[in-house]
């Protein structure tokens, strides 16, 4: 005989809740914890099992189980976090959605994000206080992130051409990915930089003085890692066709060659178009407008960086220059190749999911208006 199982309490809701849930769930930037746990509960009033409830929103089944009993035992105020021994909380739900509500859609009279501080004093809330909220539904005024979306029109089809490169290169031919590192300066510090010691870093003057700048052309190959490199004092179209003559040297005559760029404009000029022409084995590759981090060689400018020019003293450029050829001199002498691990169809599903996020805030922050 099939066991029943162990009966749940039914969830049934005035109209005032079920507006205040639908209200915190469909906020533009309401905390997720929160939104997750109202959405469960408006579930549970629609008469749904456990085991739907988990399968719709793709959560626990132990989650829905516990934030129905939350809400049937506490209502509203059995959506905030679990109780702590000791004395009863004194804020209340409302005091609680005030300061999220606040930290997601409003900024300070004074600066362009808030502290604890101006939120204690905006909510009559001590600092210990907000900062505790925060911590709960994960908000974290301090902090913000970069993104760049690509406009470029052809910006699929360049993505399954140059990520199809990295996985399936053409036979006889060699992939490189080339850009420049412009305007590479040469810097000496004011001051003699003072050597670490123990229990002292390294320490520098914050002043410097310029010597003048280099560019470096580089050439990274995705299958063994070598670089190509060439310095010029400038950047422009004709600089790139000696680097092309260089690579065209370099290369065993029968492979081809297919070279990722970026769209700069130095690598379209009708002279550059015209030796690629007088050249078939050379095949360009471009990359999306905005999307400099699917070129290879990006990463091998972040190492060279790192480890050579941010740390760097030179009184000279040809000092400078020096260094970066005996750096790179080095690098090849035990190359590192990148692992590519993204396919096309991963990134543009990455990125799809990511417009309708974006989609979905606009969405609700009209509903919110």
């Amino acid at each position: 005989m099939a066991r029943s199982g162990r009966p749940v309490a039914e969830v049934v809701l005035t109209a005032e809740e079920r507006e205040t849930l639908l209200r915190w769930s469909r906020r533009a930037k309401s905390a997720q914890a929160l939104a997750v746990r109202c959405r469960i509960v408006l579930a549970c009033a629609e008469g749904l099992s456990h085991m739907e409830i988990a399968a719709r929103l793709g959560v626990h089944r132990t989650m829905v189980g516990k934030w129905r009993s939350r809400f049937v035992a506490d209502r509203l105020n059995g959506l905030l976090d679990e109780q702590r021994p000791g004395r009863p909380p004194l804020i209340t739900v409302d005091q609680v959605e005030e300061v999220i509500v606040a930290t997601l859609e409003q900024t300070p009279r004074n600066a362009t994000r808030w502290s604890r501080a101006s939120m204690a004093e905006k909510s009559g809330l001590s600092k210990s206080t907000v900062g505790r909220i925060w911590r709960d539904f994960g908000l974290k005024p301090h902090r913000a992130e970069t993104f760049k979306l690509s406009t470029d029109p052809l910006f699929v089809e360049k993505v399954v051409d140059v990520v199809g490169l990295y996985h399936n290169p053409p036979e006889r031919a060699v992939v490189l990915c080339v850009d420049e590192k412009s305007q590479i300066q040469a810097l000496d510090r004011s001051q003699p930089v003072l050597p670490m010691m123990p229990g002292i870093p390294e320490r520098r003057s914050h002043d410097y003085v310029r010597h003048g700048i280099t560019s470096l052309f580089a050439a990274f190959n995705i299958a063994d890692g070598t670089v190509i490199g060439e310095l010029h004092r400038q950047h422009r179209a004709s600089e790139f066709k000696k680097f092309l003559v260089t690579i065209d040297k370099t290369v065993p005559a029968g492979l081809d060659v297919h070279l990722v760029c970026d769209n700069y404009g130095t690598h379209k000029t009708p002279e550059i178009r015209a030796w690629l022409a007088k050249h078939p084995r050379f095949h360009m590759h471009f990359t999306p407008t905005g999307s400099s981090w699917i070129n290879q060689v990006e990463r091998w400018f972040g190492f060279l960086a790192d480890q050579q020019i941010r740390r760097g003293v030179h009184k000279s450029v040809q000092a400078l220059e020096k260094d970066i050829r005996s750096w790179i001199a080095d690098w090849n002498t035990h190359p590192r190749p990148f692992l590519w691990t993204k396919t096309a169809e991963e990134i543009l599903d990455s990125l799809t999911r990511f417009c309708r996020g974006l989609s979905r805030d606009r969405c609700f922050r009209r509903v919110g208006q």
